[in-house]
This record gives structure tokens, C-alpha cells and sequence, in this order.
């Protein structure tokens, strides 16, 4: 039986809440020091693009409304693939640039 669409949406939106709660007040240095919280956001990061990776085949018009969903996606498959070679400072960049208008467009597509 296919999931719900809705349902991968949810598990993205609710890492993302997960990644912005564990970097609440934090800096990148914070961030950089801190193995557990980078080990934390990378794997809601994961969750992130495994989930969008899902909708984008199972329901690819909603997910073609999720902003720079192929980078997403890609960013899962660096984590992924790349551990051993990870950027702390572009993860951090991803968090502060990037997550916000993620948050905003999973939360719309829920919402309708």
C-alpha cells in the first residue's frame, strides 16, 4: 500500500522543526564544537531528503511546489555519501539560509 503523500511532507516538516530546535541559540562555532547536535541535524537532514526523494515519486506536483527540492535532495545524498568529508560550515549555511523557507513551504502544502 503507497503512503500518503501528506505523510512524507509531515516527516520532512517535523525534522525540520527537529533541526531548528536542536540549533536554537547556537552559533557555528557551537555547532561545530558539538558532535551530537551535528550527528542530530545531519540525520533529520537525511530524513529530509528521503522523504522528499519519496513525494517527488509519488506525488511529483506537490513536491514540484517545495522550493530548490532537487538540492535538497542532493544535500540528503552528500550527507549520505560524503560523511567523511562533511562541511560543518555549509551545513550550518543550509540551517540558517535554507531551512526557514523549507519550514514555510512544507507547513503550506500541509495547511492545503
Amino acid at each position: 500500500m503507497e503512503r500518503d503523500p501528506k505523510a512524507f511532507l509531515w516527516d520532512a516538516r517535523e525534522a525540520a522543526a527537529l533541526i531548528a530546535q536542536f540549533t536554537a541559540g547556537k552559533s557555528l562555532a557551537d555547532y561545530d564544537r558539538d558532535k551530537l547536535v551535528r550527528s542530530a541535524v545531519e540525520r533529520q537532514f537525511e530524513i529530509i531528503g528521503e522523504a522528499l526523494s519519496n513525494l517527488a515519486k509519488i506525488d511529483p506536483a506537490s513536491a514540484a511546489k517545495i522550493a530548490e527540492l532537487r538540492d535538497v535532495i542532493a544535500f540528503r545524498n552528500i550527507l549520505v555519501h560524503g560523511y567523511a568529508t562533511i562541511d560543518n560550515e555549509r551545513v550550518w549555511r543550509v540551517v540558517q539560509d535554507d531551512l526557514p523557507r523549507l519550514q514555510s513551504d512544507l507547513t503550506g502544502l500541509l495547511g492545503s
